[in-house]
């Protein structure tokens, strides 16, 4: 079964449809990918898994519950956590005081032991616990997000453009992270202009343009399509 399940979702802008019919699914323990070009419907796809945005008509099923009108409080205790694009830190929050926010719905003993896990993870934040998150660099502050969300122990990941402004040896780190972090068992949805790096490590990809998926399948056998390396790979 998998864990995540849209079907044929239509999301509006007040009368500008901005989603069309999409539908799609990821299993578990899957890096899935949506590719596409900016303003092709990405990030309102994910918006609207979370509760951000409502889909006028169609489903989204997750661990096979309903979850198409729940609050987006309700989809976070559910599981599902959203790293949003630009990464969106509490400029003024230290560090560790972001990290702790996002762990805000569990009630269980281990938060603190995850937050030393998220700075094993990026030594770099260990260091600079006790900054404020505004005063990191870019790639420091996609760190920061990244571990805000992992703090909410998701089961399902959203990772939305996470390479977005990043200097290209940052891009490689975070794309590592995320594979660490599926491998650490986390499954994971990532909306990415990247489209060559997350094709690399995702395995399996959905090609979205001006609101509809045109193309979905095996990530490698995308790669290779003349239709993708026209549109998405520059080639």
């Amino acid at each position: 079964m998998p864990v995540l399940n849209i079907e044929g979702i239509n999301v509006f802008y007040d009368n500008i449809q901005a989603v069309r019919d999409v539908t799609l699914n990821v299993r578990p323990g899957e890096i899935v990918t949506i590719i596409g070009a900016n303003g092709a419907g990405k990030t309102t796809v994910q918006k609207t898994i979370m509760g951000l945005l409502q889909a006028r008509t169609g489903s989204i099923m997750f661990e096979g519950e309903d979850i198409t009108r729940l609050s987006t409080a309700k989809i976070v205790s559910r599981g599902i956590a959203l790293v949003p694009e630009g990464r969106r830190v509490f400029p003024r929050l230290s560090v560790a005081d972001n990290l702790i926010l996002g762990a805000y719905a569990r009630k269980d003993k281990e938060v603190a032991a995850d937050q030393a896990r998220i700075y094993e993870m990026f030594p770099r934040l260990g260091e600079r616990k006790k900054q404020s998150a505004g005063t990191l660099s870019g790639g420091e502050q996609q760190m920061v997000a990244i571990g805000r969300g992992l703090m909410s122990r998701p089961r399902l990941l959203l990772l939305d453009e996470p390479s977005m402004g990043l200097a290209p040896v940052l891009v490689s780190q975070i794309f590592r992270t995320i594979v660490e972090i599926n491998g650490m068992g986390t499954t994971v949805l990532l909306v990415e202009q990247n489209a060559r790096m997350a094709l690399s490590i995702a395995a399996r990809a959905y090609a979205l343009e001006t609101g509809a998926i045109v193309l979905s399948g095996d990530a490698a056998e995308l790669a290779n399509n003349d239709q993708v390396r026209s549109a998405y790979l520059g080639e």
